[in-house]
Order: structure tokens, then C-alpha cells, then sequence
């Protein structure tokens, strides 16, 4: 979430957590060596793990075929601890970003936190939203999962409000919508659901839920999608964000630093001074 970088802040804490839970006591990341193993692994926890545990040796007790879910259960600790340590009082956001959306009301832009996409979960996300504080919340709107499901294009996709799911019905709901939006949101449905029949499904349906937040997110902000900016975090968004047409930023985390994202007008590492402003969003001015 772009809120808050919690890669930077809090995983090589949440790895040793999930270290000591497991009792694994021989296990612990300093800064050094954790930050040698994300730049000699991409960032790929599951070979970060790999290659620290073949040079520290893997425990005593633990047969060479269990390696692979051993893996997977420190991962599994890692992220309910870090978890734990975003939803805490004592985990920052990002700087600039409270400024940055006082700016934007000031400007009178209106500006739409998407949580229904989001790997954290809309719980997690809407516990990071909290730390605004009421006052700036107030400012923006947020959507979450059941927002999506309540928007225009949710309910098209899911057929809700319709008396049955036939092409003919999809078909009389796009021609009573009367805005070119509308009418592009109606059109825009039929190739969406025609990713179910992709072989890739758990990427087409990721890509799906992705493209109904950032439709969604349009609709509450009362903009056409294509005069929206989809401020991003990870490939989930940038990926929807093509899809749809919509123009995208990317903000990066200690986790993406260095990810290609070649499909966003930029990519900065957060929020004013010489990174992201509103009057560089107003101006268009990308990079």
C-alpha cells in the first residue's frame, strides 16, 4: 500500500519474529545481511530464505524433501508478524503523504483509497488508513470490497440488480446507460469476463478484481477513469491501470526498488519535495 512502505519499516523485524516463534535461536537478520539477500535474490523471499539457510546450514532435524514447506511456514510467521507491526500505533506511514492529501483537497481534487486489490487485505489496509486520523479521512473516500460490489460495474460484473445473468439483459443494461462512461464501463464488461477462460486463471481473476477496484474507484470519484491517476505501489495496480487505459505512477517500496514498471507514466520513491506533488500531478509533470 503506498500509505506506508512496511517492507522498509518493518520485514527484517516480522523475518526475525517469524525466526523465533519457530525456534529457530541460530536465525537472525541484521540490517547487513538482510539487505545483501534482497539484493542478490530480487527481493524473492522464498530464495532470500533459501540461500541464507544454505550458508548458515538448515536445521538439524529437518529432512531435505520438508525444506519446501519449511520455507513456507516461516514465510506464513513473516507475514503475520508483519501484519501485527502494521496494524500497530507504532508503524509510520510514508512522509509527505498526510501533506499530500491535505494539498489535494485544498486543490479541490478528489482523492479515492483503493483497498479492495490489495494483497494486505482490506482489513490491514483500512487499520493503515486509521493512522491518518479522522479529520483527513474525512477528506477522502475509500473503497473497499463492498464498495466495489455496490459501484455500477460491480454489479454488472457480478449480474446483481439483474433478474438473470443472460448476454440479452447485460446487453438492455448498457444501452439504458447514458453516459459515455457508462456505455464504456458496459463494453469494458464483456472482455473482463472473458479472462475466465484464460489458462492463467489466478492472474486472470487478480487482474479482474484489480480492474473493478480501479472502475469503482472512478465511479466514487465522480471522474471518467481515463482523467484518473492511479498512484501504485506494485504490479497488481500498474497492471489494471493498463488495462483500463488509466494513467499510473508508481511509488516504490524497499520491496520494488528495483522492479521495471514499463507500462507507468513514472516512477518515484514517495511522496514531495523533488518525488510526488499535487502540482506535479496537476501539471502532468511525470518525471
Amino acid at each position: 500500500m503506498v500509505l506506508m512502505d512496511a517492507y522498509r519499516v518493518g520485514n527484517r523485524q516480522a523475518f526475525n519474529v517469524a525466526f523465533r516463534k519457530l525456534g529457530l535461536d541460530c536465525a537472525n537478520w541484521s540490517e547487513p545481511v538482510y539487505l545483501d539477500l534482497v539484493r542478490k535474490c530480487s527481493g524473492d523471499e522464498e530464495r532470500m530464505l533459501n540461500l541464507y539457510f544454505n550458508r548458515i546450514g538448515w536445521p538439524t532435524s529437518l529432512p531435505t524433501n520438508e525444506r519446501g514447506p519449511f520455507i513456507k511456514s516461516v514465510l506464513r510467521e513473516k507475514k503475520n508478524a508483519l501484519d501485527e507491526f502494521v496494524m500497530s500505533k507504532s508503524s509510520p506511514l510514508r512522509p509527505g503523504v498526510e501533506s499530500f492529501i491535505d494539498d489535494a483537497y485544498q486543490e479541490g481534487i478528489p482523492l479515492v483509497i483503493v483497498t479492495a486489490y490489495g494483497k494486505s487485505g482490506d482489513e490491514i489496509a483500512r487499520s493503515i488508513i486509521e493512522k491518518l486520523g479522522h479529520e483527513r479521512i474525512s477528506k477522502v473516500k475509500i473503497v473497499g470490497n463492498e464498495e466495489v460490489k455496490r459501484s455500477f460495474y460491480g454489479q454488472l460484473v457480478t449480474n446483481k440488480g439483474l433478474s438473470s445473468g443472460s448476454d440479452e439483459q447485460i446487453a438492455k443494461e448498457a444501452i439504458k446507460a447514458v453516459s459515455a462512461e457508462k456505455q464504456k464501463i458496459a463494453e469494458d464488461v464483456a472482455s473482463v469476463l472473458k479472462l475466465s477462460v484464460e489458462i492463467d486463471t489466478g492472474s486472470s481473476e487478480s487482474l479482474e478484481k484489480t480492474v473493478a477496484a480501479l472502475r469503482a474507484g472512478a465511479e466514487y470519484a465522480g471522474v471518467p477513469f481515463q482523467n484518473c491517476v492511479l498512484i501504485a505501489g506494485n504490479q497488481t495496480g500498474v497492471a489494471g491501470a493498463e488495462r483500463i487505459g488509466m494513467p499510473c505512477i508508481v511509488l516504490r517500496s524497499s520491496l520494488t526498488s528495483r522492479a521495471e514498471f514499463h507500462s507507468a507514466k513514472a516512477i518515484m520513491d514517495g511522496f514531495g519535495g523533488a518525488d510526488l506533488t499535487i502540482s506535479k500531478l496537476r501539471q502532468k509533470k511525470w518525471s
